[in-house]
């Protein structure tokens, strides 16, 4: 992006003070969806984190163009609207955004607003760094404040439920490999069969912040994964059922079946609505389809805490969960309800008598 100095006149014909107009380094894409796939590419967006980028932008692409975003069933197969990039600039469009992001913070929980925000404003950033767009819309919108979940990590009992659905292979074996390797969601939906080696009980991937390092798995994963695999050697190791639309990058079409990677979208809503009833065991059955069941996340979640309550070191846990810092580790690796409890239970002086 280049400035150029821009003399006007007064009135009177008095000069004005220069001011600055932005020179594009480049033609504005001629849609925002066009604008999404640059800053992706042109940002150096790390492969596992792209999709949750495209994902994010995608619902924030709605509120842009001054539509609400569909939430839950709604937003399957829903096509964002067209709308070129330059028309982030409509001066009237910061009143009503702010508004669609309070409605859509009313229904989405604070973790998922802020994150989406987030991502929002670093596009934003970038595209206004390139010259395509002057100003940031989102700028009055706050992030939601997001108290800690002390309940996101399942219990033992609940993990044990959870193996004992009634699920496809593909489900099975996804689930398994995020709690036993502790994994992030779209880290493991990234993998490629070539990235696996099955003897060792690992697998390459690509890491936030675009890092190469590896996930290690146990016996549940390594049973399931040959009948995953079959006889495929390269390509998406998560498939969808159908083939690939037309349209699909190469990198997340398998070369050898024709079927598209499994998007983080899809995981998740196959996931959530197979554990409503374990997330709600006292619901009736009229109306188990209005509540909420589980998120991947509390997979990774589960598997930290229950490696903290097992006495997992806190060097191991880093290593493991290949957080930053102790500090940043500490909302996952925090002992469970269950195990306080038995804490708890085991210091009652009068069991201890009974003893």
């Amino acid at each position: 992006m280049t400035i150029e100095p821009v003399t006007e006149l007064g009135s009177g014909g008095a000069l004005r003070l220069p001011r600055a107009r932005v020179v594009p380094l480049s033609a504005p894409p001629s849609s925002y969806t066009a604008a999404v796939e640059r800053y992706l590419t042109g940002a150096g967006i790390a492969k596992s984190s792209a999709r949750i980028y495209r994902i994010s932008l995608t619902t924030w692409g709605w509120m842009l163009a001054g539509e609400p975003a569909p939430t839950g069933p709604a937003r399957r197969g829903a096509k964002p609207p067209a709308f070129p990039v330059t028309a982030i600039d409509d001066p009237a469009l910061p009143e009503t955004l702010a508004e669609l992001a309070a409605a859509r913070a009313d229904e989405m929980d604070a973790d998922t607003v802020n994150r989406e925000l987030s991502i929002a404003r670093k596009a934003i950033g970038w595209w206004q760094r390139q010259g395509w767009i002057e100003v940031d819309p989102t700028i009055g919108i706050e992030r939601r404040p997001a108290p800690p979940d002390r309940t996101k990590a399942l219990a033992e009992n609940q993990i044990a439920a959870l193996w004992r659905l009634d699920v496809a292979l593909r489900e099975k074996t996804f689930w398994k490999m995020l709690y036993e390797s502790a994994a992030r969601a779209d880290e493991v939906l990234c993998l490629n069969v070539e990235d696996l080696y099955p003897q060792d009980k690992r697998g390459r991937i690509t890491a936030k912040g675009g890092a190469t390092e590896w996930i290690h798995w146990q016996s549940g994963t390594a049973q399931l994964l040959p009948r995953l695999i079959a006889r495929r050697t390269r390509g998406p190791l998560f498939l969808t059922d159908r083939r690939a639309p037309d349209g699909t990058p190469t990198l997340d079409v398998c070369p050898e079946t024709g079927r598209a990677r499994l998007s983080y979208r899809r995981a998740e809503e196959i996931f959530e609505e197979n554990t409503r009833l374990l997330a709600n065991p006292l619901a009736s059955p009229e109306d188990i389809e209005d509540l909420d069941g589980f998120t991947l996340h509390r997979l990774r979640h589960s598997a930290l805490t229950h490696d903290a309550e097992g006495g997992t070191s806190t060097p191991m846990l880093l290593a493991r969960s290949r957080h930053a810092s102790v500090r940043s580790l500490e909302r996952y690796a925090r002992p469970g309800v269950d195990a306080v409890a038995r804490h708890v239970a085991e210091r009652d002086p009068a069991a201890r008598r009974r003893t």
